[in-house]
Parts: C-alpha cells; sequence; structure tokens
C-alpha cells in the first residue's frame, strides 16, 4: 500500500469507527463515558494521522481546533491553562497591525492613485469602490442583526472590561480620529489614526516630484510585501493560537460554543450570496454583460481564489478573463490592483458582521449609533488590507480594540476563519472584476462583443 493511501484510507478507517459507535450510542444508548472517550480520542487519532500526510496549514488549523475542543472538554483545568498560546498568537498579530496599514495604504495612494496620471479613472473608481464597500458594510450589519450568531455565548472574564468602559459623546469619537502623535497611535493600536496618518502622508507624497517620491514609494511597497511575509509567518503560530483558545474558551463553556461559530459561518455564506444577487448581478445586467461568458470566463478565477483564500493569487487569471470580456488592458491593470487595495467587498461585508458577533458573543450591547460609528470607522479602515489570506483578522483585532471590545470571540473565529476566507475573497475578486468592467463601461471603453470575435474559445457562448 502507498503512503500516501496510508495517510487517507487509516484515518477513514478511524472516522468511521468513532461515527458509529457515536450514531449507535445516539439510537440506542448503553455506551458508558469511558468507551465514549476512548473513541473520541481515537478519532482524533485519526486526525492527527490526516495531518501528517496532507502537511498544510490549514488542515492543522482545523485539527488544532478539535483537540482544542476535546482538551477543554475532557480536561478542564489543563484546557484553562493553555491560553497562554492564544495570547502569544494576539501579541504577534497585534504587531502587523501599523506598518501593514501604513505600507498598503500609502502605496495604494502614492502608487496607484495619482490623479495627474490616471484622471478620470482614478477618481471615477474610488467613487465606484467607496459606493460598494458602503453597501457590503451595511448588509453584513443587517445580516448579523437578524441572525444574532453570537448571542448566547457567555464569559464571564469579560464583565471587568465592560465596567471599566466609559460612555463616549460624539466630541470624543470625532477627536479619536485624528492622531497627536503617530508613535503613540502605533502603540496603542490606534487603527484610525494610523490610518488617518497614512492617508494624509500619501497625499504627501503625491505633491512631491516624481524623483523625490520614489524612494518612499519603494519603500511601502516593499515593506508591504515584507509584512505580508510576516503574516505569513505568524500564521503559522496560528494552529497553537487556536488549539489554546479553544480549549480554555470549552473548558469554561462546554462545545456549546461551536453552536454560535457554526451559526456566524452560515450568515456570512448567506449574506455573500445575497450580496451577489442583489448588487453584484443587477450591475452586471445594467452595464451589458454577457451573463452567460462572465460566468463561464470567471469559474476558474472564483475557484482559484476560493480554494487558496488569496486574491493575490487570482489576479493574473482575473486580468485575462476581463480583457476577454471586452475590457481595455489599460483599464484592468489600473482598476484590479487599486481595487485590492479600496474595493474588498466580502472582506468588509465580514468586517461589519464579525465585529458586531464579537460585541454579541461577549454580551455587550451595540445600540443603532455604536454600530453604524463603527460602520464609518469600517469604512476607512477596511482599506488598509489588501490580498492577503486571513489578513481581515489583523483589522478585526484593530477595530475590537478601538471600540473596547474583548478579544477572546476573535479566536474563536479564527477557528473557522480559513472557511469565512475563502467565500470573502471569492467575493473580492469577482468584486473587482466587476469593477473594471463598471469602469470600462463608464468610459465608454467596454466592447464585450468586439472581445468575443478575437477570441474563438467563446464564440459558442453567446
Amino acid at each position: 500500500m502507498k503512503k500516501s493511501h496510508l495517510f487517507t484510507l487509516f484515518p477513514l478507517i478511524l472516522f468511521t469507527i468513532t461515527a458509529l459507535v457515536y450514531a449507535f450510542d445516539y439510537l440506542f444508548g448503553g455506551i458508558s463515558d469511558l468507551a465514549l472517550f476512548i473513541f473520541r480520542w481515537i478519532g482524533l487519532t485519526g486526525l492527527f494521522i490526516y495531518g501528517i500526510g496532507k502537511k498544510n496549514l490549514t488542515v492543522w488549523i482545523f485539527i488544532a481546533l478539535a483537540v482544542g475542543a476535546f482538551i477543554g472538554y475532557d480536561f478542564p483545568t489543563v484546557g484553562e491553562n493553555m491560553k497562554v498560546l492564544s495570547k502569544i498568537f494576539l501579541k504577534l498579530i497585534k504587531t502587523i497591525i501599523a506598518p501593514l496599514i501604513f505600507a498598503t495604504l500609502v502605496h495604494g495612494i502614492a502608487g496607484h492613485s495619482d490623479l495627474k496620471q490616471v484622471g478620470r479613472m482614478g477618481w471615477k473608481s474610488i467613487v465606484y469602490f467607496e459606493i460598494i464597500t458602503t453597501v457590503a458594510l451595511f448588509l453584513g450589519l443587517v445580516a448579523i442583526n437578524l441572525t444574532k450568531a453570537g448571542e448566547g455565548v457567555k464569559y464571564v472574564k469579560v464583565n471587568d472590561v465592560i465596567e471599566k468602559k466609559t460612555a463616549q459623546t460624539w466630541e470624543d469619537h470625532i477627536l479619536d480620529i485624528f492622531p497627536e502623535n503617530i508613535a503613540k497611535s502605533v502603540a496603542e493600536a490606534q487603527v484610525l489614526q494610523i490610518v488617518i496618518f497614512s492617508f494624509i502622508f500619501g497625499i504627501a507624497l503625491i505633491m512631491i516630484s516624481e524623483k523625490k517620491r520614489t524612494l518612499l514609494v519603494d519603500f511601502t511597497d516593499s515593506l508591504a510585501d515584507t509584512m505580508f511575509k510576516f503574516t505569513n509567518i505568524v500564521m503559522y503560530v496560528a494552529p497553537f493560537g487556536v488549539l489554546g483558545a479553544m480549549a480554555d474558551t470549552v473548558s469554561g463553556m462546554g462545545l456549546d460554543v461551536l453552536i454560535p461559530l457554526l451559526k456566524l459561518l452560515l450568515t456570512l455564506y448567506a449574506a455573500l450570496i445575497v450580496f451577489i444577487l442583489i448588487v453584484f448581478i443587477p450591475i452586471a445586467f445594467f452595464i451589458g454583460m454577457p451573463m452567460k461568458r462572465f460566468f463561464y470566463e470567471l469559474k476558474d478565477v472564483a475557484y482559484l481564489s476560493f480554494s487558496t483564500a488569496s486574491s493575490e493569487a487570482a489576479l493574473p487569471k482575473a486580468m485575462t478573463a476581463m480583457e476577454r470580456l471586452g475590457v481595455p488592458r489599460k483599464i484592468v491593470s489600473f482598476v484590479l490592483p487599486t481595487g485590492y487595495t479600496f474595493n474588498l467587498d466580502g472582506t468588509t461585508l465580514y468586517l461589519s458582521l464579525a465585529s458586531v458577533f464579537v460585541a454579541q458573543a461577549a454580551g455587550i450591547h451595540l445600540s443603532l449609533y455604536q454600530q453604524l460609528i463603527m460602520v464609518l470607522v469600517l469604512i476607512v479602515t477596511s482599506k488598509g488590507v489588501a490580498g492577503v489570506p486571513r489578513a481581515s483578522l489583523v483589522i478585526l483585532s484593530g477595530t475590537a480594540a478601538s471600540f473596547g471590545l474583548p478579544e477572546w470571540p476573535i479566536l474563536m473565529i479564527l477557528g473557522i476563519d480559513q472557511l469565512m476566507d475563502m467565500a470573502r475573497t471569492t467575493v473580492n475578486v469577482l468584486g473587482n472584476c466587476l469593477a473594471s468592467a463598471v469602469i470600462a463601461k463608464w468610459e465608454g471603453e467596454f466592447d464585450p462583443k468586439g472581445a468575443l470575435e478575437n477570441y474563438t474559445k467563446g464564440e459558442n457562448l453567446e
């Protein structure tokens, strides 16, 4: 038997045995707690064997989720003491926030949005991006308020935070937007202040000569790439963070914590599907997009972005697909990269949804006014991260800190973040593809019929 088959077949046998035992106990009962305990860990052993065969970070995150849940359930004292692992991971995540936002936002403005060079395409793209992402944010807000996925999760340790938190006036909210000391803003993880500083810095770069600007633009591009790699390195610690967070959470709350996570996952997928149906498809019809060809050309793009959870991985295929659909290369090459910073529809919808989930899980009631303020903050902060798997975790962590929300619900979310990231990344990519066609139509250069004549592959699709 091949080694690869061993790592697949043997875990399957263990899973099957465990499932049959639990099915028998559910239907007929009579199996002792000790026997169920043994078979639980037999099934977990199968997970380990499968993970060793796959050697994949995503697989190990799911394994860590299961291990943490089992440890917290079967050994609650041990599980409670494993929270240090989640704290280590959170500390590493927090180090990413300031440099990543600064680098991506400054380069996005100074490197791509020089209005002297891009003219009408610049402001048209920005206007479109802001409208669509704002719709996504509000849709996420509506979805989580309808399902209330986070309600019912109780964690008494956040009570101290709630008691110490004081109400802020609207003047305080406005003042909190603007930094007085950028080092202080970085030290306190004040995301919005970092964004404002980065935005003004990017505008200032545009106003100086190209000779002086080039060095800093190249620096921010290099810093952004470095922080992307830094994020990838930190994500290798994610399984330990997930294990510690889940063990600690389940030890105090039981396995019932998994129910809100499932509700959150279903809420996100449902909201993204609704967003596609009520926003993307009507826009596509409005600009005269040939829908059959649109789905045909983008099916591989969607699959790649879903399977890798990375917008960057799908960029080359996305650019080629939109050219085949009649969008000129000069528009595609501008709108898609710029959209990767300013037009993350799936991510912005997720951020508003997840932020309220964090509050619901912590038992903190956010008024409509507070939720609207949060959306206004996210309209800006969501522009700070682009194209990196699970990078929205960074923005979510910063947003929670800005509103005095606890961190432990975010670590709960991390356990299923890969599944959510796959969906939101796919919507991000599809949204930017559609945006390039919208700008081309606005510029009077969208020609799907002409493009069809140049590509014989699409002739049978009309």
